[in-house]
């Protein structure tokens, strides 16, 4: 049996438990439920294990979707007008959307920002020469765990009444991220340090990378807003052969056609550097992709790089 099997069938056992003993709580009406507008699809997720029966979600941001790109439409403004709670993530993630939020929040709306729940002193700097911070804090899992605790705290504020189910949720799911993390730990010590080097489209895995021990290398930076020029795919591509690095990543939110050009620009350099699969990044797995929650999408990433690296 797989790690990966073991570690799916353990989530399965701790959620049926779980279930059991939640059993005598009645479920909300649906018409009672707390209206959540999340940005993206693992803020949906996250809202959702949460909440469970107590909220219905509604994500404005699909699979594949790039955040950083991503322009709300006037039916995404009415829907987040209209709802019991707003999420989203914030250090710029969504950028082309900080006005609205902090104009819904003015009207009073009920608004929870990632950001908020994350401690600064554990947040990366976006670059050296930036006050700007790194957006994708959900590649260490631990920091995944402050914003669930987060969403839980402000959720049990709003819908006192069922505060208890909160916490219980919340319970559960630290349980599940823990198990997620030592999955991560054991399948990362299948690779010599020396083969511990992360190469995708754009600087997204730095959290993950400072929180597993791998360097990582974006080709663009860490908004997909700016492109990568011929210099960087240059530079990098010299790094790779030097490095002899087997294998670099697409993401499901990035067009592929710059790591294509990265590969291409490796072989001219006389080094065939595989493409060792697609990785999710700024966007949950979509239906049927076996990645559709945080936990399976995170599951995904580790298992195709530490294949890929191998």
């Amino acid at each position: 049996m797989t790690k990966k099997i073991k570690f799916i069938i353990a989530l399965t056992i701790t959620f049926a438990l779980f279930l059991t003993g939640c059993q005598s709580s009645a479920p909300a009406k649906e018409s009672g439920t707390l209206k959540i507008v999340t940005t993206t699809t693992m803020l949906a997720d996250l809202a959702a294990v949460i909440g469970r029966e107590h909220v219905t979600v509604n994500g404005l941001m699909g699979p594949g979707i790039d955040p950083h790109l991503y322009q709300a439409s006037a039916g995404d403004v009415t829907r987040m007008q209209e709802a019991d709670v707003i999420l989203y993530n914030g250090l710029h993630l969504e950028g082309k959307m900080g006005e609205i939020f902090e104009s819904l929040s003015n009207q009073g709306s009920t608004v929870i920002r990632i950001e908020d729940g994350i401690s600064e002193e554990d947040l990366l700097s976006w670059s050296e020469n930036s006050s700007a911070y790194d957006p994708h804090i959900w590649f260490d899992v631990s920091l995944w765990k402050d914003a669930a605790q987060l969403v839980a705290k402000q959720l049990s504020e709003t819908d006192a009444d069922h505060s208890s189910d909160y916490a219980k949720n919340l319970e559960l799911y630290l349980t599940e991220l823990d198990a997620l993390d030592t999955y991560i730990k054991d399948r990362v010590s299948e690779l010599p340090k020396e083969q511990r080097v992360l190469i995708t489209a754009h600087d997204a895995f730095h959290y993950f990378g400072r929180a597993y021990s791998f360097e990582v290398k974006g080709l663009q930076g860490i908004s997909t807003d700016a492109e990568a020029g011929t210099g960087d795919v240059s530079s990098l591509a010299d790094f790779i052969a030097e490095k002899k690095i087997k294998s670099i990543f697409v993401e499901s939110s990035v067009p592929p056609k710059t790591i294509k050009a990265l590969q291409a620009a490796v072989k001219a350099k006389g080094f065939d550097v595989a493409i060792g699969g697609q990785l999710y990044s700024d966007s949950l797995g979509g239906k049927d992709s076996g990645a559709e929650t945080y936990i399976l999408t995170v599951t995904s990433n580790i298992d195709t790089i530490v294949e890929a690296l191998k």
